[in-house]
């Protein structure tokens, strides 16, 4: 398993931005797919969005609520994935937890597909 650690939450306003860092034990040249999730109180955890990051290729996903605001990005020298997040809004409000998949996944957000977990990071988004 892949040791995950994500950074960078907090509280921020509506519109404002935020970016989340997912930082990783192993290369993640060598890792098929990352993605991000999120958990909202007395919901269930969604994927947000995914990263193609097998031999660095970096093809993407996202969920419909996100496009056009939400960019992640792959930077192989540290390891690490990244969830730009623009024009917040309070629905954004959730805790984010990065994932890794050691091997092919049956969709991008097919979270049983995903093997490692971090700890999460909590993104607080008020009107």
């Amino acid at each position: 398993q892949v040791q995950l650690v994500e950074s960078g939450g907090g509280s921020v306003q509506a519109g404002g931005s935020l970016t989340l860092s997912c930082a990783a034990s192993a290369y993640i040249y060598g890792i098929p797919y990352m993605a991000w999730f999120r958990q909202a109180p007395g919901r269930e955890r969604e994927g947000v969005a995914a990263i193609y990051t097998g031999r660095g290729s970096g093809g993407t996903y996202y969920a419909d609520s996100v496009k056009g605001r939400f960019t992640i990005s792959q930077e192989l020298a540290k390891n690490t994935v990244y969830l730009q997040m623009n024009s917040l809004k309070p629905e954004d409000t959730a805790m984010y937890y990065c994932a890794a998949a050691t091997s092919l996944v049956s969709s991008w957000f097919q979270q049983a597909d995903y093997n490692s977990w971090g700890q999460g990071t909590q993104v607080t988004v008020s009107s």
